[in-house]
């Protein structure tokens, strides 16, 4: 089985404080998150720490699906990551880079993850569908940040 990665990077217009505030409140993840996912927290933090866990569910074409993840590292104001421990994917490990720039605060998401379904997995669609995730994504922290 491959890992597949994901990596974007984004400059907002705030603060490194401000901006890691705003990763650091869980709840912000639904106002970032495409609304066709049906996203729902259902158990969080009121902030995130290492060691937190957030429960959510979600709707991934029609199919509910829960989603436990866990915030392995935690280094404020620079970054975090979390993995997911039961979800869709076999691996999902998503790690959040902060950096201060002259034009405010250059964000970097790595994300390695992994399909079930060995050879048969529909890896181009995922891919996609994650794509589109964090396009999606990228257009909100445009207007929230």
């Amino acid at each position: 089985m491959t890992d597949l990665e994901l990596e974007r990077t984004q400059l907002v217009p705030r603060c490194l404080d401000e901006t890691f505030a705003f990763f650091a409140d869980p709840h912000n993840l639904e106002a970032i998150t495409p609304p066709w996912l049906h996203f729902r927290i259902l158990d969080a933090p009121d902030r995130l720490e290492r060691g937190s866990f957030l429960r959510y569910r979600l709707r991934l074409y029609g199919i509910p699906v829960r989603w436990l993840t866990e915030i392995e590292s935690w280094q404020p104001p620079r970054g975090f990551s979390d993995r997911q421990l039961r979800g869709p994917y076999l691996l999902w490990l998503h790690s959040h880079r902060f950096a201060p720039v002259a034009a405010g605060t250059e964000i970097y998401d790595n994300v390695r993850y992994r399909v079930p379904g060995g050879p048969l997995a529909p890896t181009r669609l995922v891919r996609r569908l994650v794509d589109e995730i964090f396009d999606y994504r990228a257009a909100r922290l445009r207007e929230l940040l």
